[in-house]
């Protein structure tokens, strides 16, 4: 079976980014939080609780991969895509055909960061905000 990414929690969180940090770690080989593939920000203001901008693995039509000229995002077994570096030209036409800005740009590498499902940002949250969830694995 196939995981997606979830966070159906997010009122549990605090506004650590140890999530955000430990995908930059573990996908990216770096300590800077705009490497991360999930974004933690506020629902407006200092009070305002904390969200989490993350790929909901879209299982149909996955607008990211429509966009894409060269074929660099190929459907993932369960939802999502699957990000291939080589193919890509960095035109950004995912970041901008995203329906929730899930897709971010990476700078110096002129690249998509794109969630793989991975699950670390899951396993390292101290308070439980984000899970993994089986899903089918049809195409």
């Amino acid at each position: 079976m196939s995981k997606v990414l979830r966070a159906d929690e997010m009122k549990k969180c605090l506004g650590c980014f140890t999530c955000m940090n430990i995908c930059s770690i573990v996908n990216h080989k770096s300590h800077s939080l705009t490497k991360s593939a999930i974004k933690i920000r506020t629902s407006g203001g200092i009070a305002g609780r904390f969200v989490g901008i993350v790929c909901l693995a879209c299982e149909n039509d996955r607008a990211c991969a429509e966009s894409c000229p060269s074929g660099a995002l190929e459907k993932r077994a369960g939802g999502g895509v699957k990000f291939i570096s080589e193919k890509c030209i960095g035109c950004g036409s995912c970041e901008q055909a995203c329906i929730v800005n899930a897709v971010h740009w990476d700078e110096t590498e002129d690249r998509p960061i794109i969630c793989k499902h991975c699950g670390a940002c899951a396993r390292f949250c101290p308070h439980d905000c984000l899970r993994m969830e089986e899903v089918g694995n049809d195409l």
